[in-house]
């Protein structure tokens, strides 16, 4: 089923899904296309309107990403955002220059002129701003709507268009009214119309995977995680027995997680099979201490134990529960930025053996979840913590060695069964231990020791594209960390992670 559809030119901006995202909370199908898509491709989909998204470019550089000029003619609806408000300015005869203040964080904002796109809004709230560059000089039959200290043109409209331009970020949950301002630019300018729920995503979907897939005979990589259950258990409900979820023991899981994971899907009934590939995974991975190099091997490996596998069953597709913010950070969208490699995004080889199946790949965890509650996946899954297709590879910081593993798992497996016991494993977003590359100094009943080092980290976040370290409190850190260093043998410091992302990611590699 085709519907009118709110298209986002990308330039390459790390948060372009999360435009995406909130349109699509707002009712209204979105779809994220390249900057330098046709005019007439546009044309075809007939939007309600077009969102040009931030990047890291500066417009008035060489060979700098602008869209079609001829896009402001057409009468369809624009929102600027960040690069894409100094876009429409350069090309329609502005000036955006290098600011020399520059604005990262939160910025009050002043709204000088009434407007539909405020509607319903207070003269003053908080924006999140994040750019170098800054407009100068308006081009012409534009007005200002808006201002901040370090932006005097924060938000301009086109006097006779719809053409609208913001330098802050809607999008992000840091931005007050952000949501408010989208919906109102959608409704009260564009004048578009309801038409996406999840239960349009999954109805197509089926349908999508269906047709991809034909006659063909699928092998599922499952990790008893989230994201590969809800893949797994869409395709089944799309080809049936044509599918096999292959669950790869790569001795690189957490404390009895292997075990736990083949109970969750012989209980399921679903087409399962456990392989022990850990031997393998640990040799490849022997001297190895770079985190990109392990992401590569460890993505690389999988692959070849899943084609091994697909030859037994006769499978010529491979389903993965790949999901947009692996994408984004492995630069699988236009014009952004490797962040880091994911096993099932960049760290694939480049000829494989098996068709690429990835239906999650549009969303974020959370509309994940969802989508699992609609296909009855149980609820002990859902809520489960996301967990690294590396697994404990990118949690050891250095090479990787069988004693450092089992170290992990216990401080790991401690740090997790306390967090259930407070009631706090389901109001952090992401919790897991991290043994660092380095030995201290400490005193165990007047004995000197020196051994090694773990980190706890717990993250609050809604969609893993930007989070914030976890308020523990500080007894219960304190518990946690008198039991790690009296149980696991070889630990006699435990430290706590306070880093946000950004700057730092989630995972410490």
């Amino acid at each position: 089923m085709r519907r009118k559809a709110v298209l986002i030119l990308n330039f390459g901006s790390q948060y372009v899904q999360l435009i995406a995202r909130r349109v699509r909370e707002l009712g209204i199908y979105s779809q994220i296309v390249p900057f330098y898509l046709s005019l007439e491709k546009i044309m075809e989909n007939e939007p309600y309107a077009l969102i040009l998204s931030g990047g890291p470019a500066s417009v008035y550089t060489q060979g700098a990403p602008l869209p079609d000029e001829r896009i402001y003619t057409l009468g369809i609806p624009i929102l600027g955002i960040c690069y894409g408000l100094q876009a429409i300015t350069h090309q329609l005869g502005g000036t955006v220059e290098r600011a020399q203040k520059q604005e990262y964080g939160r910025a009050r904002l002043e709204v000088l002129k009434e407007d539909p796109l405020f509607e319903g809004l207070p003269k003053n709230f908080d924006v999140w701003m994040s750019h170098a560059d800054k407009v100068s000089k308006l081009p012409r039959d534009f007005e200002i709507l808006a201002k901040s200290e370090n932006s005097p043109y924060a938000v301009i409209k086109h006097k006779l268009k719809p053409i609208y331009g913001v330098q802050f970020h809607p999008e992000v949950s840091h931005t007050q009214y952000g949501k408010e301002i989208l919906a109102n630019f959608l409704f009260k300018v564009a004048k578009a119309e309801k038409n996406w729920k999840m239960e349009n995503f999954l109805e197509e979907k089926v349908k999508e995977v269906r047709e991809q897939v034909g006659n063909k005979k699928v092998i599922c990589a499952l990790s008893g995680g989230v994201d590969s259950t809800v893949a797994f258990v869409l395709t089944y409900r799309a080809v049936g027995n044509n599918l096999l979820g292959v669950f790869v023991d790569h001795g690189l899981l957490r404390k009895g997680e292997a075990q736990e994971v083949e109970k969750h899907f012989k209980q399921m009934g679903l087409p399962f099979k456990r392989v022990n590939a850990s031997k393998l995974f640990l040799e490849r991975l022997k001297g190895v201490e770079d985190p990109e190099e392990k992401r590569r091997i460890v993505g690389h490996t999988f692959v070849e134990v899943f084609e091994k596998e697909a030859k037994e069953f006769g499978a010529q597709v491979l389903l993965q529960g790949t999901l947009y913010p692996d994408v984004v950070e492995s630069a699988g969208i236009e014009g952004a930025q490797v962040i880091k490699t994911h096993h099932n995004v960049g760290g694939l080889p480049e000829r494989m053996a098996l068709e690429l199946l990835e239906p999650l790949r549009e969303l974020f965890k959370d509309e994940v979840r969802e989508l699992g509650k609609l296909l009855g996946v149980p609820k002990e899954i859902l809520e489960r913590h996301p967990f690294p297709g590396p697994g404990l590879a990118i949690r050891i910081l250095g090479e990787v060695k069988e004693e450092d593993l089992e170290i992990l798992r216990e401080a790991d497996a401690i740090f997790i069964e306390e967090l259930k016991k407070a009631g706090l494993y389901n109001k952090v977003w992401q919790a897991f231990a991290v043994l660092l590359p380095v030995k201290s100094v400490g005193v165990m009943g007047d004995v000197r020791t020196y051994e090694r080092v773990v980190g706890l980290r717990a993250v609050d976040s809604t969609d893993g594209m930007t989070a914030d370290w976890s308020k523990l409190p500080y007894d219960f850190l304190d518990r946690v960390m008198r039991r790690i260093i009296n149980e696991v043998k070889g630990i006699n410091r435990v430290v706590y992670d306070i880093s946000s992302k950004p700057p730092a990611t989630i995972e410490w590699e």
